[in-house]
This record gives structure tokens, sequence and C-alpha cells, in this order.
């Protein structure tokens, strides 16, 4: 990657990262608060004919009246509000910021020759068939018999997405793992929404502009396939965040900790969504999602028993950078400066385990993460963390001249 068009992807990767954040929070707000609203809607005398409940709501110095179809209206509205955006653009800058991270950087995030030694194209092609092998699995049986039971159904979906969880990290670096999770879970969600949900809603709309009377059991599918991304919303949002928790994905039983996350999920948005049915209290929960976090802390403090931390074999591109001139010296000063803490075992005061899962303990380690101290430490000064072992300008200067000689070939 050329020296300056580095920073270029590096904005374009604010950028996309900055939207998906934007539009995920605009999807889930929408989605819980449906949810809790159609959880809250309770019987009234005075319902019009086909409504199915009513809620009362205040905010932001006024009163709301909500009203409830099951399937629709008697006449059709004059003005009639889609929810869909949200979730397409929430997917599309979540692929985006895939292709840009793991696939344009796949020796560096996607690839881990510790636990697979396969190549970068390989890995995409894993990476891209496993995004659609979920959904196609999913939607097929949530189309069966077997999916009839809401119950029996999301159970199944829980063990999928522990197999997952485990061949992922049997693939890809454990930060690529936990990614791929997440992205594997928000495809799901996001084709309930474009492949169910909206074509099941413009059934009815097209039944009742033409004077039919539209068919219950679309919104009762499209009503299955919105609770199932409600439950799914936490532990996605985990996964999203993974990156920052190196002692979650960089661990001996990080898919482990995975799927205990996606219990977590479960068990936290049983209480809101019992709370807002106004059906009960349920603070057990709170417990049970209390004990999962302490087995999931607890195992990630066990410690490795792989090589991780090894040398391994590097790819062409990064023996460029190894072979470049001025290595030896950007060595000595990242392993100077930077190694007290990017180290299987830091020894830096407060930390456990090396920030980001980055190690930069030996030569083949600052190859591999030559885009990375380019970027963090040569274009900007973001590390070392308010420069405490004190990395001097020239040295600073050091490292983006030999980025730009390997990028260059100057």
């Amino acid at each position: 990657m050329d020296y300056d068009f580095a920073v270029m992807w590096n904005g374009a990767s604010f950028a996309v990262r900055w939207l998906h954040i934007i539009t995920g929070i605009a999807w889930i707000g929408s989605s819980f608060y449906f949810i809790a609203l159609d959880l809250g809607l309770h019987k009234a005398d005075n319902l019009p004919e086909g409504a199915h409940g009513e809620e009362w709501q205040v905010h932001g110095g006024g009163f709301y009246h909500i009203r409830k179809y099951l399937v629709a209206p008697k006449d059709m509205p004059d003005h009639l509000v889609w929810f869909k955006w949200e979730s397409y653009v929430t997917w599309m800058s979540g692929f985006a910021m895939l292709a840009i991270v793991y696939y344009a950087g796949a020796d560096l995030y996607l690839v881990d020759r510790t636990v697979a030694d396969i190549s970068t194209t390989t890995a995409i092609i894993i990476s891209l068939a496993s995004l659609g092998f979920g959904w196609v699995i999913y939607d097929q049986l949530c189309k069966t018999k077997f999916g009839d039971d809401n119950t029996r159904l999301m159970l199944f979906l829980f063990f999928l997405l522990v197999l997952m969880a485990y061949g992922y990290t049997q693939v890809f670096s454990g930060r690529a793992a936990f990614l791929h999770l997440g992205a594997f879970t928000a495809t799901i969600m996001s084709g309930n929404v474009f492949f169910i949900i909206m074509p099941n809603q413009r059934i009815v709309v097209a039944d009742l502009q033409a004077g039919r009377t539209p068919d219950a059991k679309y919104g009762k599918i499209a009503k299955q396939r919105s609770t199932h991304n409600n439950y799914l919303t936490l532990p996605v949002i985990f996964m999203m965040l993974s990156n920052h928790y190196p002692l979650a994905f960089a661990t001996q039983y990080n898919w482990i900790i995975a799927s205990l996350v996606f219990l977590m999920g479960v068990t936290i948005r049983h209480y809101f969504n019992s709370i807002h049915s106004r059906s009960g209290n349920p603070t057990w929960t709170w417990i049970a999602t209390a004990i999962l976090f302490v087995i999931a802390m607890w195992l990630s403090t066990i410690p490795r028993t792989d090589p991780g931390g090894e040398a391994v074999s590097l790819s062409p591109r990064q023996q460029v950078f190894a072979s470049t001139a001025g290595f030896e010296a950007v060595a000595q000063t990242v392993q100077g400066r930077c190694s007290m803490c990017h180290a299987a075992e830091p020894v830096w005061e407060g930390l456990i385990a090396a920030p980001n899962g980055v190690l930069l303990e030996n030569e083949a380690q600052i190859a591999a993460h030559a885009y990375q101290i380019y970027v963090q430490s040569g274009v900007s000064h973001a590390m070392p963390p308010g420069n405490l072992t004190n990395i001097s300008i020239a040295e600073r200067q050091q490292i983006v001249d030999w980025y730009k000689a390997a990028t260059t070939g100057s």
C-alpha cells in the first residue's frame, strides 16, 4: 500500500466506520423501540375494527397515541413510513468495513498463520461463503415445520452460532473470528429485513390497495423474524466492538467466550422484553448474566498453550518490509518503545494482554504490522499513548521513511 494511499485508506476506513455506527444506532434504536412498543400494547374498549392494541406514550413535551393492526387497517393511510434503510445501510457499511480492513489487510487482520496457514485469497473466499451459508441454512430452516416452534428454532440457531464460533477461530485470527461471527449474525438479521419482513409487508399493502383482505400469515412470519433480530442485537454489538478486547478474542477459549456472549444477550433482552410486556420482573436474568460474564472472564485468563506468540513465516508483502533499508533501526525503536506493552506477557504495569492483541516482540511481528506502526507512530502520534516511552521525532521520521521506501521501492 503506497504511503500516501495508506493515509487515504485509513481515512476511508474512518468514514465508513462512522457511517456504520450511525446507521447501526438508527437500526438498533428503531428495533428496540418497536419491540418494546409491541410488547406494551394493551386492549381497549374503543379500539377500531382490526386493531390489536394501543398505547399512550409521552416524549418531547407531547403525547402519542399509537395503535397496531395485526394485518392491516380498513383503509390505506395516505402516508406510510417504512423502516428499512437503517438495516440496509448498516449491513452495506459493515460489509464495506469488512472489505477495507479485513480483505485489503488480510495479511495482517484476517490470516493468522499460527492458526491456519492459508492464503489470503482462500481466507476471503471462506469469509464470503460463510456469510451466505449462514443465511441460507437459517432461512430454509425457518420455512420448515421445524421452524414453527420458535423456541426450538432459537435453540438450533444458538447451536449454529456456537459451531460457527468454533469454526471461525480455527481458520481466522481471533480478532477476525469475532468480527466474522458478528457479520454472520448481522447478515441473518439484515436478510430477515430484506428478504422476509419487507416483502411480506409489501404483499399486505398491495392487497389492501387492491381491495383484498390481507392474509395474516405474512405478519406472523415477519413478527417471528423481527423477534429473532431483537435477541441477536446485543451479541452483534459486542462482536463489532470486540477488537478492543484481546482478552476476549485472543485467548485459548475465545470461541466459548463468544458463545457465552450470545447467551448473555438473550438473558438481558429477556429481562427488558418481560418488563415491556408487563409479564413480570425476572431479576434472575441479571444473576444469570453476571455468572456467565464471570465465567467468560475466567476463561480469558487461562494461558494459551498454542504458539501464538512465536514468529511465523512472512507473506511476500511482509518480506518486503523486513528487507527494506531502515528496517533494523525501526525494529530497534519498536522493540525499545512498544514491546513492553505489545508482548505475549506485557511488562507494563496494569496490562495483562497486548493492546488489540498486537504483538511486536520480534522482527517478523514488526514487519507484519508495518501499516499499523506507520499510521499509529509515524504519520500520527497516537502510539505510544501520551508518548510515555519518549519516542523521538527522529524515530518517528525513520518509521515514515522506511514505510515510504518499502511501498514505493525507492
